[in-house]
């Protein structure tokens, strides 16, 4: 899609929720903020329709003529992800069932089952209502088909059919099933289709593999069946996207948007000291993030579902999620995290929301307003990035943000380390984010080193020739692949012999697309080209320090650590290919352990025309770190400036010019020195190469390369 000439800003409205009329005195005051976009109407089935076949549709006209006449435009919802009670009462088979034959209690939202044919009828009837009504209203802009889908993983009996016919599709028949599960563990052959199993007590993790990809892709059906509606009634130029919370269950976000116009999504953070550099601590990582690399993380994500430009729907105003997290952000988090999220390639900041709620399961969810509905500190600081990305205007509208290293993404993986997880939680369980728990700390460890990340999906990054994404890529972190064809793992190591760095991480390579563990020698297919081998692997109990061998390329700070794995990783012994001495494996960190020991924690060889890194285990903050300080030297790039607390990261605008943001992410004001001659975006200030830019505290500055 082509994104507006400037960063839309603005919050999700619900006029229908204020206790009293107060419609021109929230236009005027979002006028007033710099708001140049509204959401509306997408939780709201029953204003809209309040009884079966019965429309109400008029209520919304004035916020839409109000909006219009203050220049403010508008995203329009289609309203199916929170169902009316007269639906629920009428049509009470189309409630969604975590278990098969126990439904979800209607009373909160995304409770059915949302391929049934009596919701899809209803919920058809009330798009093409709406958008009907409302496609041609001047102020809208776009339209977001429903919301945060993939909440449940549902297992009511017609989705479970489904399921049963989509094997018998991909597989033909039962022999062949039997044979790629591997089902005569347990006596699990099947001998007919009626035997296959529902998936409530399955402990099959090929079985489990394939009920979550069939998830995923029932809801990107249902996204891309509500975008077609709408499409019919759209005018050329408006956008058709869904907004993502990216942790739920029944979600692969690439598949999710392949059909959208535009990837939009809800990043939410902990503020305060959960956005203090240097970090004070790790925070928990769920539908909320904690920590300042976590909030580029998440931008880095929303980029990586098409690899453009994103919309964010949803993100912090005030206190978020329950009445026990009221943690508003101190003066100027809110600035940093916008242009943060903008710096990465954000084209819309809107928070949720609005006006704080006086009733419902959100009343302490706060937005820009508190409950007095008068302006307050929120809306200063919310107003005063407002009149800043007016004053910013084009220049930094759908970035292109720089990337230093790229980092491959697999759902299947994710999915599969859910299922068995390789990690524990601490308290002798499974460790249910193993995948997070491995791919995290290598993109924090980047972070921490002042590099920027480009996260790709293994499909996205594979469609390239290995050659070609050497080229565009000279460093590809791959982190628990652990679903993986041959192809892929061939394309990994051709990659490297191309010229790229391959940094490999535990559990990559391990398994194949049915989630079977390889019969090879691990890595697998990546063993013979990164020179090393093993055959056994332990969960660690707790930290244990790494060293440099003398020799190694590897600056270890004190404290360098291996965390909560490791792979008993072997360098493979001197080999000769023709009169060619072939280079082994050179061992860059090992373990201090007496039984540990023995095996290397890192290794490096050449491969090729580029390198294969391995790395055996999950590296703390310093040690993850220092392998980027390795890999992509301080003094590749003189924007790196290395203070605790100061990030920079870089992008290009749509005219070429190169972009530059600073963060001082902490209460102590800092300088750093500037490698290049540039102007101020905000206050048109030129500083000249060489010279200092100071930050105040919780600060930020927009920079454009003179």
């Amino acid at each position: 899609m082509l994104l507006p000439e400037q960063v839309l800003f603005g919050a999700a409205y619900y006029h229908e929720y204020q206790p009293y009329e107060r419609l021109k005195t929230d236009l005027d005051l979002m006028a007033g903020a710099g708001f140049s976009v509204i959401r509306v109407g997408e939780s709201v089935w029953s204003t809209w329709e309040p009884e079966n076949g019965r429309f109400e549709l008029d209520w919304l006209r004035p916020v839409l003529d109000g909006a219009h006449e203050r220049g403010i435009h508008v995203v329009l919802g289609t309203p199916t992800y929170a169902v009316p009670p007269w639906l629920a009462r009428q049509y009470p088979e189309i409630a969604g069932e975590r278990r098969s034959g126990e439904r979800i209690p209607w009373g909160a939202r995304q409770e059915v089952d949302f391929t049934h044919p009596a919701f899809r009828f209803h919920a058809e009837r009330v798009i093409r209502e709406i958008v009907a009504r409302y496609a041609d209203h001047p102020a809208v802009i776009g339209f977001q088909v429903d919301n945060e889908p993939g909440l449940e993983l549902l297992h009511n009996h017609g989705l479970f059919q489904r399921f049963v016919d989509h094997l018998r599709r991909l597989y033909g028949d039962v022999e062949t099933l039997n044979r790629e599960w591997g089902l005569v563990y347990w006596s699990h052959r099947l001998s007919t289709w009626a035997d296959l199993w529902t998936p409530d007590g399955n402990l099959q993790a090929q079985y489990d593999l394939a009920w979550r990809r069939f998830q995923a892709d029932q809801t990107a059906e249902f996204i891309d069946w509500q975008a077609g509606i709408v499409r019919e009634y759209s005018r050329p130029g408006q956008f058709v996207t869904t907004c993502i919370s990216y942790n739920r269950p029944a979600l692969a976000d690439d598949r999710l948007t392949r059909h959208l116009d535009v990837t939009a999504g809800n990043p939410y953070y902990a503020m305060q000291d959960g956005l203090a550099l240097p970090d004070t601590g790790a925070g928990p990582q769920g539908w909320t993030t904690s920590g300042t690399w976590a909030l580029y993380h998440s931008a880095d994500r929303m980029y990586s579902s098409r690899q453009e430009p994103f919309l964010v729907t949803e993100t912090n105003a005030q206190a978020i999620g329950a009445p026990w997290m009221n943690r508003p952000a101190y003066d100027g988090q809110w600035r940093q995290a916008a242009y943060a999220l903008v710096s990465r390639g954000a084209g819309m900041i809107e928070y949720w929301h609005w006006h704080t709620l006086h009733f419902g399961a959100e009343t302490y969810w706060g937005g820009i307003l508190p409950h007095s509905g008068r302006p307050g500190r929120v809306y200063q600081e919310i107003a005063r990035i407002g009149a800043e990305l007016r004053t910013a205007g084009d220049l930094i509208a759908g970035l292109t943000p720089d990337a230093d290293i790229t980092m491959l993404y697999s759902a299947p993986s994710k999915w599969a380390l859910e299922f068995y997880p390789p990690l524990a939680d601490g308290q002798s369980g499974p460790d249910r984010r193993s995948y997070e728990g491995i791919f995290d700390p290598f993109y924090r460890g980047a972070f921490d080193a002042g590099l920027q990340v480009r996260i790709m999906h293994t499909g996205q990054l594979t469609e390239q020739e290995a050659a070609d994404a050497a080229g565009r890529h000279p460093v590809l972190v791959v982190p628990a692949l652990y679903i993986a064809d041959d192809a892929t793992l061939d394309w990994l190591a051709a990659y490297a012999a191309a010229g790229g760095h391959l940094v490999l991480g535990p559990r990559t390579g391990y398994g194949d697309l049915e989630a079977r563990a390889r019969t090879d020698v691990m890595p697998g297919r990546l063993a013979e080209p990164a020179g090393i081998s093993y055959e056994e692997f332990a969960n660690l109990d707790a930290d244990l320090p790494v060293h440099a061998p003398e020799g190694s390329p590897l600056a270890l700070p004190p404290g360098a650590a291996a965390t909560r794995w490791a792979d008993g990783v072997r360098v493979d012994g001197e080999r000769w290919a023709g009169e060619v001495r072939v280079e082994t494996a050179r061992v860059l960190a090992r373990y201090e352990h007496p039984h540990y020991g023995r095996w290397p924690a890192v290794t490096s060889r050449a491969h090729g025309e580029g390198r294969i890194t391995y790395v055996g285990t999950v590296p703390d903050t310093v040690l993850a770190r220092a392998l980027f300080d390795w890999i992509v030297p301080a003094e590749s790039s003189g924007w790196r400036f290395g203070a605790a607390s100061v990030t920079s990261t870089g992008a290009t605008s749509r005219d070429g010019r190169k972009v530059r943001f600073v963060h001082n992410w902490s209460w102590d004001p800092v300088a750093v020195r500037l490698p290049v001659a540039v102007r101020d975006v905000l206050d048109g200030s030129d500083h000249e190469a060489g010279g200092e830019l100071t930050l105040g505290p919780w600060d930020v500055r927009i920079l454009v390369e003179r």
